[in-house]
């Protein structure tokens, strides 16, 4: 298989090639254009992988469809090209080990060798750093691309890193967050308009977005006609 992404990274598509019998398992909606020798099944689990239903509906609390799309490659030579909702970016991670989890919207598409599942992450820990309740989480071995709004830069983090509340797209397992404030007072963060902010601890990648869907939507949103 070979991926390649492209108009990055204002209006990212990725372009997958894939050989006979190679598949990929993508978001409802992903697809711009394919090949004729592409065959599309759709389920609520990824392909191989058991839950069904529970699946489907824990994916829907994490902010994805219940429904996932399977492409196969039934002959040679085949091109898939897939893009996200938002104006935004796309990057490639390779999942050898350990779980990546990834915020709700911001998971496009894995191969077959990817379980795609949702975990809790609390309801305070979710109303404090302004994603939802749950996340995406990957685990297995195989391919995995992310989507964003804006352009997605990469942090290896090894002590600490702090990032503004909404702009989180993954992180790996090994990497653990707490909620803080973004100054050295609460009223100074809050008057500064940082807020809170999510601390990272330990060693692993970071994927962060340079912009905020719902801060966005706060901007634009009083500008719009009311229908």
């Amino acid at each position: 298989m070979k991926i390649e992404t492209i108009c990055r990274p204002a209006a990212s598509a990725a372009r997958i090639g894939l050989d006979v019998g190679e598949g990929l398992t993508c978001e409802v909606g992903a697809m711009i254009a394919m090949s004729e020798g592409l065959v599309v099944e759709t389920s609520a689990h990824p392909r191989g992988a058991k839950g069904g239903f529970i699946s489907g509906v824990k994916r829907m609390f994490a902010g994805e469809n219940f429904f996932l799309n399977h492409f196969t490659a039934r002959a040679p030579d085949q091109t898939l090209l897939i893009g996200p909702g938002l104006l935004g970016d796309i990057v490639h991670h390779r999942l050898t080990e350990g779980t990546l989890i990834v915020q709700g919207a911001s998971w496009l598409a894995s191969t077959d060798g990817v379980n795609v599942d949702a975990s809790f992450q609390g309801v305070g820990r979710a109303l404090l750093s302004g994603e939802g309740a749950f996340w995406v989480k990957c685990s297995g071995e195989g391919e995995i691309l992310l989507s964003s709004f804006g352009a997605i830069y990469e942090i290896d983090v090894r002590d600490g890193y702090v990032v503004d509340t909404g702009h989180i797209v993954a992180f790996e397992d090994t990497l653990q967050f707490d909620m803080g404030k973004a100054g050295k007072s609460w009223i100074g963060s809050f008057l500064g308009g940082e807020g809170l902010v999510c601390k990272f601890r330990g060693h692993g990648r970071l994927y962060c977005q340079s912009h905020n869907p719902p801060g966005f939507g706060k901007l634009i949103g009083p500008k719009l006609r009311p229908r």
